[in-house]
């Protein structure tokens, strides 16, 4: 199905049925200011339409992008168990500001995320077949850099692990 069929299949809503979809929507679970802005975009509502109902979003406390970016960043970090680089990234696609983005990063306890890497790297080691150490250090690192954690304290979670042994 190509743009222009979505377009007249998706129904345009009024600003006041739109308004009411918004705060549902808002409701269910926390969203950024962008998602809800999509949304909208996607009810049919004009720019300054859309606008005009995130500024009373927000005054209504429905939108509270500093409460987003630390439920994001907390969620994503104990359930997903991603590092701090691709939850920065995850919050930078939401378009969240610097001071929000700081906020939603100081939900991360630095005691609780180096434990969390150690024992995401014992997991998949268990799960790895590799005999050569080396092989299989650079496949531990190359697994926990692309959950999003810092390269540093990689290899430095894996220098521990190995010593262990």
């Amino acid at each position: 199905m190509g743009q222009e069929e979505k377009d007249k299949n998706q129904k345009k809503y009024t600003y006041t049925e739109a308004k009411a979809r918004a705060w549902s929507y808002c409701a269910y679970q926390e969203r950024s200011q962008q998602q809800v802005r999509d949304k909208l975009y996607e009810y049919g509502l004009y720019p300054d339409e859309v606008e005009s109902l995130i500024a009373e979003l927000i005054s209504d406390n429905f939108i509270n992008e500093e409460r987003f970016a630390k439920t994001y960043a907390g969620g994503k970090f104990r359930i997903k168990k991603w590092g701090r680089h691709k939850i920065r990234q995850g919050l930078k696609q939401h378009r969240i500001s610097d001071y929000c983005l700081r906020k939603g990063m100081a939900e991360i306890d630095p005691e609780e995320y180096y434990q969390t890497l150690q024992e995401l790297l014992l997991k998949k080691k268990k799960g790895l077949k590799e005999k050569d150490p080396f092989a299989l250090k650079s496949k531990l690192a190359r697994y926990a850099i692309g959950k999003g954690y810092e390269q540093d304290l990689v290899w430095e979670a894996i220098k521990e692990i190995f010593e262990q042994e």
